[in-house]
């Protein structure tokens, strides 16, 4: 673990969240226009997401003109700096054109590569999830607290999130489907925010396909600094995203991964 305390403070990412609270929130639940980025498919992008974006943009270009920032709208600028921030201004998008408050703005930050540092904001709940090197730590209405995964080491009862299994190509499918049938209970939706649920102790894991970068660099530093595993699904580094397995604590990743790695 790396920590970027005194270089990325927590009063930062709490002023970044406020920025993309300015932008996303007074637009949710109004009439607004929805473009579809996916030719074939539905991939929707809002004004509130490109509004948001240039916002996080500015306000980090204005303290941190070294660091490099790719954001899912705008791409790339000054990526190949030590220090890069990775922006997703509303991580389920299709949650906030739906009035679903499960949406969230997630900003991370990379050191060579590697998730050092995160938050995951809501602002119409009001909760606000980060870590910056010492811990992982919750705001809103419950007040403060550290954020602590769960003690779950058998994956019989365990609580399992995914988007939903329709993500999943045939072959992992076949593999995401026996491990839902292993666990307590399975749950579909809630983007962002089922890994912050893990983080904060409320389920066990979360098995996941088709991300990008700035789906998960934010809620990476979240969950390991609350003492979970996040990899890709061969076991290694997971901020390029692709197939993600997160689970609250070693044993239990050990054991999702054996399902899905099952001769």
């Amino acid at each position: 673990m790396q920590n970027t305390e005194g270089v990325i403070s927590p009063d930062f990412l709490r002023r970044l969240a406020a920025v993309a609270a300015r932008e996303a929130l007074p637009r949710f639940r109004l009439p607004g226009t929805v473009v579809n980025k996916l030719e074939g498919g539905f991939d929707p992008v809002t004004e509130a997401d490109r509004e948001t974006e240039k916002a996080l943009r500015e306000l980090i270009r204005s303290e941190y003109p070294d660091h490099g920032i790719l954001g899912e709208e705008f791409g790339n600028e000054g990526a190949d700096a030590g220090l890069v921030w990775v922006i997703d201004p509303i991580d389920g998008t299709r949650s906030y054109i739906s009035g679903i408050p499960l949406w969230g703005t997630l900003v991370g930050l990379t050191k060579n590569g590697d998730a050092v540092a995160g938050m995951m904001a809501q602002p119409f709940i009001g909760e606000l999830f980060y870590a910056t090197g010492n811990g992982a730590f919750y705001e809103g209405p419950h007040g403060q607290a550290q954020l602590s995964t769960s003690a779950t080491k058998d994956l019989s009862e365990a609580t399992l999130f995914t988007t939903t299994p329709a993500i999943f190509e045939a072959a992992r499918r076949a593999r995401y489907d026996q491990l839902e049938k292993m666990v307590r209970l399975a749950r579909y939706g809630t983007d962002c925010y089922a890994y912050c649920m893990l983080a904060a102790g409320q389920i066990d894991c979360v098995v996941e396909a088709g991300l990008y970068p700035y789906d998960i660099v934010a809620l990476i530093p979240i969950i390991e600094q609350a003492g979970g595993v996040v990899t890709d699904w061969d076991g290694g580094p997971a901020e390029k995203g692709g197939g993600i397995v997160a689970a609250a604590n070693a044993a239990l990743h050990t054991q999702i991964m054996g399902v899905l790695h099952a001769k």
